[in-house]
Formats: C-alpha cells, sequence, structure tokens
C-alpha cells in the first residue's frame, strides 16, 4: 500500500477542519430560542395571584 505524501495529509487536515467549522456554525445559528416576552406572559397567566385563605 503506498504512503500518502504530507501534503495530502495537510490538505485532508484542512478540509475537515473547514467543514467541521462550517458544521458548528450552522447548527449555532440555526438555532433560535424562544422570545422570553412569550415566556413571561405565560408564567404571569399561569401564577395568578389568587390567595387560598
Amino acid at each position: 500500500m503506498p504512503q500518502m505524501a504530507p501534503i495530502s495529509w495537510l490538505l485532508l487536515f484542512f478540509i475537515f477542519t473547514i467543514t467541521f467549522i462550517i458544521f458548528c456554525s450552522l447548527n449555532y445559528y440555526s438555532y433560535m430560542p424562544s422570545s422570553p416576552k412569550l415566556n413571561e406572559l405565560n408564567n404571569i397567566k399561569l401564577n395568578s395571584m389568587n390567595w387560598k385563605w
């Protein structure tokens, strides 16, 4: 089995690192968290101020 040249290993390393960075950045920017205003409105509706005594 023939040996790979060091330039080929370096090229493979750069290709894999670039694809890894692209994959991680796409995952990071594709996540859309819910807005906190909606959560606050839901909490206000759920936590009503009805005293039980």
